[in-house]
Formats: structure tokens, sequence, C-alpha cells
């Protein structure tokens, strides 16, 4: 038997939010940009739990999108959109790896960032279930 070859999750979601029409102007990475102080428009998607659950043979990770803007209005704004594309991932492919589905665990909160304040921060929480190749 073949070891799994899990697709790297944060990537799938950066990869697929980062050319999205509603997101233009948006920084969307796994890392914050050089210089970032939080009040550029940005998505920053980290991996930030989920577990293997081989009865499904399905990868199901927590992936985290902390978004910011130049005020808050901005950055609620970028959320929405970045919440919405990433709900559209069910059923896209990544490196041989299907998107079964897309769940939201955490909508959109506000939630200052203390090491960047001047930054305006939402953070939301999704359930990637995906099947790997």
């Amino acid at each position: 038997m073949s070891p799994l070859a899990f697709p790297d999750a944060e990537r799938l979601v950066v990869d697929h939010l980062k050319n999205r029409p509603e997101l233009a102007g948006t920084v969307v990475d796994n890392r914050p940009p050089p210089g970032f102080d939080g009040t550029q428009k940005a998505v920053l998607v980290s991996r930030v739990g989920g577990a293997w659950v081989d009865d499904l043979h399905l990868d199901q990770p927590l992936i985290d999108l902390e978004v910011y803007g130049p005020d808050k209005t901005a950055a609620h704004t970028v959320a929405l959109a970045a919440r919405a594309a990433v709900l559209t991932l069910t059923g896209t492919t990544y490196g041989g790896a299907a998107v079964t589905d897309v769940a939201e665990a955490d909508g959109p909160r506000w939630l200052p960032d203390y090491h960047r304040p001047a930054g305006n921060r939402y953070l939301s929480t999704v359930r990637v279930s995906v099947r790997p190749a």
C-alpha cells in the first residue's frame, strides 16, 4: 500500500482565493507580506487543526481566515467576500485531491490584533473536507 499524500490545505485555500475577482487588490497568502502592519487588505490563511478520518479516507482540516483592512468596514467587507469565496471550494480539485465539502465552523468575528494595533481584523474558521489522491 502506498503512503497517503495529503494536499497542503493552506495552499489549496490560498490558491483558490488569490485570483477571485471579489478579492482583487487583496493580498491572499499563508503569511503576511513584508512590512505588514494590519492596515492593508489581506486574507491570511492558516491550518489550525482538524483530523484525518480513516474510515472515510478524508482529511478535515480547520482553516482560519484572518482578514485585515484599512478600517473596520473595509475589513468586514473583505471578510464577507472571503467567506463567500471559500464556500465555493466544494467540488473543486487540487493536485489530484478533491474537496468534498466546506462547512463554516465559526463565521467572521471582530478580533483586534494586539500585535498590530493599527490593524482591523476579522477571524473566521472553516472545515474543509478533502479526499486525498
